[in-house]
């Protein structure tokens, strides 16, 4: 819009004309493209610009290049301390690129996370990073939306498990349980529960068949009715202990449930029913939110680098060569007060 006492805006063709360049090569200048521009023209157009105040049109870049300087975020529910310490990691490395982070959340719903990613193709962004967890096999559809956004010249990476024809940032969900049930065995425990999150959801089924797993190398077994499904939630945790205990834990020295949101609303359930977590019953999680040392007694936990993980996707979408390329991130056991050691001597046994 012209300024009434300035008279007519410059055009990209004025500062053209004041470089002494074409308008073409002023274009690449000012969109950030060094193509077959000298860093001396770079320079002569930025002078340029600055000298006449022209201001370029950013959505008709965006147009022109097929994306805009943004990074499009999808997770599923941002209220969850894991979703939000990767979302912060994407957004230093977002940052770091000179891009901006714009989020969307799916509430966990496969087809929720479909139409978000349609509806993103005609924003454009520069890359969209998927965070969370798969739930179901059949990725055909989002393969499908992803590879048409992709031919747009759009760039893709996911935090999640392997899966998608894209770059992955992991983590290995069943070894890091298989890790903490052997940790949780050498401190004295015998007698386990677990608390699981909805069937299709793969990380929740990693890591409760890593557990599983890991008692059975002690040829321990977790007794009938001592896995309970529930929701991914802290009120999901909460329901699920509060019906081990209305059933009777016969004998369960530990629950592990399978997120620490989850172990969150397990503690606040013991609570409720006049026990004494880390005492009258012990319970562990995983992920080590922050919420992990906020609770009393503090969660035993499997640590996993979620803000890492973040940064390391906007990494792979902006960076990397190798669409398939699987980045695996380690994990770590932390003991903490809520699995105080028990006694191992003659009279456990």
């Amino acid at each position: 819009m012209d300024d009434p006492r300035t008279g007519p805006s410059p055009t990209l063709r004025d500062v053209a004309t004041e470089a002494g360049v074409s308008a073409a090569t002023a274009s690449r200048a000012l969109n950030g493209s060094t193509r077959n521009v000298s860093a001396e023209k770079v320079a002569l157009v930025l002078q340029a610009a600055t000298k006449l105040g022209y201001a370029p049109n950013l959505s008709a870049q965006a147009i022109a290049r097929g994306s805009t300087e943004t990074v499009a975020l999808i997770v599923h529910d941002i209220a969850d301390p894991y979703f939000s310490s990767i979302a912060a990691g994407a957004i230093d490395g977002a940052e770091a690129a000179g891009l901006t982070v714009t989020m969307a959340v799916t509430g966990r719903s496969p087809e929720r996370e479909l139409e978000i990613v349609s509806t993103l193709r005609g924003h454009r962004p520069h890359a969209i990073i998927l965070a969370g967890s798969r739930v179901g096999d059949d990725q055909t559809a989002l393969a499908d939306e992803l590879r048409t956004y992709e031919a747009a010249g759009g760039r893709v990476a996911v935090v999640s498990q392997p899966g998608l024809p894209y770059g992955t940032v992991t983590v290995d969900n069943r070894r890091g349980a298989e890790d903490l049930a052997a940790a949780l065995l050498a401190q004295g425990y015998r007698r386990f529960a677990v608390l699981r999150g909805p069937g299709p959801h793969r990380t929740s089924h990693d890591r409760a068949e890593g557990f599983r797993a890991g008692l059975a190398r002690a040829k321990i077994d977790l007794a009938p009715g001592m896995v309970v499904e529930t929701d991914f939630t802290e009120d999901g945790g909460h329901a699920a202990m509060t019906d081990l205990l209305g059933r009777g834990l016969a004998g369960v020295e530990l629950v592990f449930a399978v997120n620490d949101v989850m172990a969150v609303g397990a503690v606040r359930a013991l609570r409720d029913a006049g026990l004494v977590p880390g005492t009258d019953l012990a319970v562990a999680g995983f992920d080590d939110i922050s919420a992990a040392t906020d609770v009393a007694p503090a969660l035993t936990t499997v640590g996993v680098p979620t803000h890492a993980m973040g940064r390391r996707a906007i990494d792979l979408a902006l960076t990397g060569t190798d669409k398939g390329e699987v980045v695996r991130l380690p994990t770590n056991v932390i003991l903490r007060d809520s699995t105080p050691p028990r006694d191992t001597g003659p009279a456990r046994r």
